[in-house]
Order: structure tokens, then sequence, then C-alpha cells
């Protein structure tokens, strides 16, 4: 009992002090941190698991497990970038070594299920997911609409112990898997690395208008100016329609990183994605934006 009250404890300081990275309310996530924490989720009542939109895999929901990963996904813009395959299929398979008493549960509610099964095949995610076309889920529980609050790690009873987003943040990322293996390394500085300062080239880019079919290329530039080391941690695109190629190395004060942006629209239609560094400069994590007009 007391390992289950202060494990949530610790993570409701942890999730607080992370979110307050990002650029919102800060008296909102507090409030949406504290609302959720060690709150019992409900699940629908007989929940259908599919590879591929297609072929049901029988007993993946009733798996006995430690912990679970619930990630919710709704129809409000673009389901690719909220799913990010290509994010999640390292990190199962770092679960499945790791941590193999945790169960990875999506639930995607989608305008189209033909779409979620293109979407599915085309990036070879072949995980279990639970296309709940009536939105059951969120009807029983009334998840946050903010998609980083839409993922929750759940003890053994369904219960939250800590919400956020581990694909899109390597602190969150941290804070599970330190939960899920038991390691007491909860209570150590979120973030122990010397900080350094860098000088970037732009925040956007605008691209322009260009033929849908062709590749664009954009690089943006980050100057070291502090007297640290300037260190890359993970870098998290949108979508497979964009990716990005950097040095991992270390750089040095005074020394210069490109990050190299590789765009592939499609469809036609305007665009605007964003990138996300996380790194050890002061501002980290920075947001860097894409857009254009692709015909």
């Amino acid at each position: 009992m007391y390992r289950m009250i202060v494990i949530p404890l610790i993570s409701f300081v942890i999730c607080f002090s992370l979110f307050s990275c990002y650029e919102h309310d800060e008296k909102k996530i507090k409030r949406l941190v504290e609302e959720w924490t060690y709150k019992e989720i409900d699940f629908p009542s007989v929940p259908i698991f599919t590879k591929f939109a297609r072929d049901t895999i029988m007993g993946y929901y009733e798996r006995d497990c430690d912990y679970k990963i619930l990630t919710y996904v709704d129809s409000i813009g673009c389901i690719r970038c909220h799913l990010s395959f290509s994010a999640w299929k390292p990190f199962i398979e770092l679960l499945k070594d790791t941590c193999p008493s945790c169960n990875v549960l999506f639930f995607i509610h989608p305008m189209s299920r033909k779409n979620i099964e293109y979407l599915l095949t085309k990036e070879g995610f072949d995980y279990p997911v639970c296309i709940d076309e009536h939105d059951s889920i969120n009807k029983l529980n009334h998840f946050p609409i903010e998609t980083i609050f839409q993922t929750f790690l759940l003890d053994k009873n369904n219960r939250v112990v800590a919400i956020g987003n581990p694909i899109h943040n390597p602190k969150i990322k941290e804070l599970y898997l330190n939960i899920i293996t038991g390691k007491k390394s909860l209570l150590k500085e979120i973030d122990s690395r010397t900080p350094t300062t860098v000088v970037l080239s732009t925040y956007q880019f605008n691209i322009g208008t260009f033929n849908w079919g062709k590749k664009q290329f954009v690089e943006f530039s980050f100057t070291n100016s502090g007297d640290n080391p300037f260190v890359v941690e993970e870098i998290y695109t949108p979508c497979g329609c964009t990716t990005v190629e950097y040095s991992k190395e270390p750089v040095q004060p005074g020394g210069n990183l490109k990050v190299k942006v590789e765009y592939q629209a499609e469809h036609s239609g305007h665009f605007d994605k964003t990138i996300t560094v996380y790194c050890n400069a002061e501002g980290s994590p920075f947001h860097l934006k894409i857009s254009g007009n692709a015909k």
C-alpha cells in the first residue's frame, strides 16, 4: 500500500515539472496532472484489438500485466501525426525486452476505419490496436482534449500513476521506464546534464509553393554559444512525412550543428509541421516549424 501511494505522488511532482517546460498555462497543467493522477480508468466491456484493423487478436486486452500504457487518439487533426507509428515501434520493442509485464493499449477513434487500415498497413505497424469507432473509452473517461495528456501509465488496477506521451518527451519516457522497472532514480534530478546556450539560425522556415510529389529539404543550424558541450538528446518529428538527419556527437563551444529536414508531402494542400528538439541548452525543447503549400 505504501508503494502504491508513493509512486503516484512522486510521478505527480515529476510530471508537473516536466510539463511546466511546455507553452501551456501552469495552473491548467497542475490541475490536469492532479486530477488524473491515481484516477481509475474505465474500459469498454469487450474491447476488440486487431492487427492492421482486420485480424482480431484474442486475449490481448485480458493479459495479466503489472503496468499498462494507454494511449487514446481521436479523429481531430492529422491522425497520422498523433499516432507517430515510427516512434512507437522502437519504444514497444524496448518494453518487450526490458519490461515484458507492461502492455501497450492503443484506442483509436477514427473518422474513417479504411483510412486507419491503410495507415497501419502502409507503416507496417503490426501491433494490436483497438479501433474504437463509437469513441467508447473517451465517453467513459472524458479525456483531456490536449493530445499530450492523452497517454497514461496505469498500474495493475488501471489507476493512473503517470501521464504524458513517452515518445514525444524523453523525460516522460524515462519516468515511465523507471516506474515500470522499479528503479530508484524516480527522485533524481530531472536533468542533471551541464547546460549550455545556443544560437539558432531560425525557428521557422517557409518552403513556399512546390510540386507535392517532390521532396523538399531545409536546414536548421545550432551554434553553441556557451561554455559546455552541446548535446542533442532526441529530435521528434510529427509523422513519417518528415525526417531529420543530424550528428549525435557533442558540439564543442563555438561549434555548429546542422539539422537537415526532409519533407515528403502525401497530397496537395497547405502544411504546417513542428519538429521538437530536446537538448541540454537553455530553452529546451526547441520547436522548429516548417510550412508551405504543396500543389
